[in-house]
Order: C-alpha cells, then structure tokens, then sequence
C-alpha cells in the first residue's frame, strides 16, 4: 500500500520531533520533509515541483504546518502555496493561545488551510493517543481532497443550478416546497471541511439587516470554536455567538453550535444534548435540519455547504419533504463534495448553486 507523504514545518525541535514520532508509527503515514521555517518549507516544495524535481525529492501528499514561525508565518506560506501549487494543508497548532493568534489560524482557513487541529501533546500525556490518532487520520483523508488555486475557482456552467448532481442524479425544481416567498423564519447552515472561507463568502453576501435568524453548525475540534466564533465575527456582517441550551434565536445573528452538542430547534428555542454522534459528528447538520423541519415545516430554510462525509444530508431533505426549501453548493466550487452531493442523492436538495450565487437566491426567496 502507498504510503501518504507529508512535510512537517514546525519551528520547535522538540515538537518537530514528536510529530514526526507520532506520524511515523503510523503505517499509513510517511515523513517525506521536514523544515523548521516557511521559508526553508516553500523551498522543499520548489525543489520536489515537476518543473525542478532535485534528485530524491519527494512531492508531498499533505503538509502538517504551524502558524506561529519565525520569519514568514505559516498563514502567509499557506497563502503562497494555495496561489501557486494547492497541497493540502493541516494547520497543527497547541489549544491555548491568545485571541491574536486564533484569529490568524482561522484566517489560515480562509486561506485554504483544509482543517486545524492540536498538536499532540508528550507521549507521557493521558491525551496523546487521542491527539495522535486524530491527527494522522485527518492527514490521510486530507491527503485525499482535490483542491483548486485560491485566486480562482472554476467557472461553473450558466445553469448549473438545474444540472444532474452527482452520480448522476437529477435536481428537482429550483423553487421552494410551499412555493411563496417571504414566509422562512429561520436559515439553518452546515458545513465541515473548507466550511470557513465559504462562510465568509456566503454571509458576506447577505445584508447586515438580515431578517431571519442563522443557526450554524460547522465541524471543528473543540479547542479552536471559540476562537472561530471570534474570528468569524470579525469577517462576517453579523454578530457571532456560540449558543447555550434555552437560546432564543435572534435575526441578523449567528447562532454558532458549541463544541461536542447537538442543536436541536424546539418552540422557537436552541436546546443541547450530547446524544450519540449523528454520521460520525455531534454537533451534527442532520440534527439540526430535522428539528427545523419538525418545528418549521415550510418556513424552513436549509443551507448545506462543502465538506466530507454525508451529515447533513438526512436533514436536509426532511426539511424539504416539510416544504421548506433547501440549497446545495455545487461540486464547481465546494472544497470537498461529499455532503452536498449525499444529499443530491437522496433527493434533498431544491437547488445546487455554485457558492458565489448562494447569497443572492436566499436574499431572492425572502
């Protein structure tokens, strides 16, 4: 079996060797390069370039990096990678640190880093399996993710909106199940892998006098959703806030899903459980769209953004058996296709739109 090759850029010799160590062990894992700086880094990847190729360099399948480095930090060598030669980036950080340095992994994000997660901790620590095992498996399935350049997604078709979806499958009518406008009360939104930037560019797109409350649910390691709910705040129109059981929704906010709970809709309130996780996730999109759908009927609005795996897409189409309506973001511009394109076919989604269009037909249909 091939193995998945991956660069470590980590200023700290001790932590550089840790990963290594934890990534080496395992056997779907190889260590191709290392580098201590962005700059050391941005040569390894010229070196192994197609149009170079030193003798023995090896191209790396995914790059585990820092943000906090001497020099260039890894927020502007991400920045540089996805503009030139995409790779996929995992953003290995420690939990702790200021509010400054959240807000610049998060902006790693947007950059196109695909996901951020702990570094492990010493091999003595009670939690240095867990960290270990998330990381090496989250840097084989991130291997796996084709990306584009950051200055320019593909340009999709003029009617990609009523294309065939994936494997196939067709789209139902771009109209809402109830069939008049202006009558949603809420606009749930899921996403998980490459969820950050689209975010900032669909709720970019909204009015700041947004009339329905947004109940969001985004995959994220528990350490890091306060800072993203910050950092989202910062680059998004509305207020942010990371919910508590009883939360009355309020329009024009976000109303951000904490770590490890379940949201569920319930009499015009944002109740909490830690219930089993719902495809693998907990916060889980599905949960919430099923509750909307239950407490919202035609009045419901569902968004279902890029990311891996299928959460989301039971819910969605709920939502759309209630006569609410529900929008997809097309495979043309979705980091990873894997939840729009499960509920493409499950026969979910009232529409498939590239991201750009997703703002203008929500404002459209209210």
């Amino acid at each position: 079996m091939k193995k998945t090759r991956v660069m470590i850029v980590e200023d700290s010799a001790v932590v550089r060797a840790l990963l290594e160590y934890s990534i080496g062990r395992d056997p779907r894992l190889e260590v191709c390069a290392t580098a201590a700086t962005a700059e050391h880094a941005l040569e390894i990847l010229e070196q192994s370039s197609p149009q170079v190729r030193a003798p023995g360099a090896m191209a790396p399948d995914v790059i585990a990096m820092d943000i906090h480095l001497p020099g260039m930090d890894g927020l502007e060598a991400t920045r540089r990678i996805m503009s030139s030669r995409p790779i996929p980036i995992v953003v290995v950080a420690a939990s702790v640190e200021s509010k400054k340095w959240n807000l610049t992994a998060m902006e790693a994000l947007r950059a196109g880093a695909l996901t951020v997660l702990e570094k492990p901790v010493g091999t003595t620590s009670a939690d240095y399996e867990a960290l270990a095992e998330r990381l090496c498996t989250q840097l084989v399935i991130m291997s796996q993710v084709k990306l584009v350049r950051q200055h320019g997604h593909r340009e999709p078709p003029a009617d990609n909106g009523q294309m065939a979806g994936a494997a196939g499958s067709a789209l139902f009518p771009a109209t809402s199940g109830h069939g008049r406008r202006g009558e949603f009360k809420m606009l749930g939104i899921v996403c998980s892998t490459g969820g950050p930037s689209a975010l900032v560019q669909l709720l970019g797109a909204l009015r700041p006098d947004f009339p329905l409350p947004m109940l969001l649910v985004q995959h994220m390691t528990a350490s890091f959703v306060q800072g993203f709910a910050a950092w989202l705040e910062s680059v998004c129109p509305f207020p942010v806030t990371v919910v508590n059981s009883g939360y009355i929704p309020v329009a024009g906010s976000v109303h951000l899903a904490p770590a490890d709970r379940h949201v569920r809709l319930d009499a015009g309130q944002l109740w909490l459980d830690d219930e089993e996780p719902v495809s693998f996730h907990r916060p889980s999109g599905t949960v919430l769209f099923q509750s909307m759908a239950q407490h919202l009927g035609a009045a419901a609005l569902g968004v279902l953004l890029t990311g891996m795996g299928d959460d989301g897409a039971s819910g969605l189409l709920d939502i759309r058996k209630s006569g609410g309506h529900t929008i997809a973001e097309d495979e043309s511009t979705a980091v990873v296709y894997g939840m729009p394109a499960a509920a493409v076919r499950r026969g979910g989604v009232c529409e498939s739109l590239p991201l750009p269009r997703i703002g203008a037909r929500i404002l459209e249909l209210l």
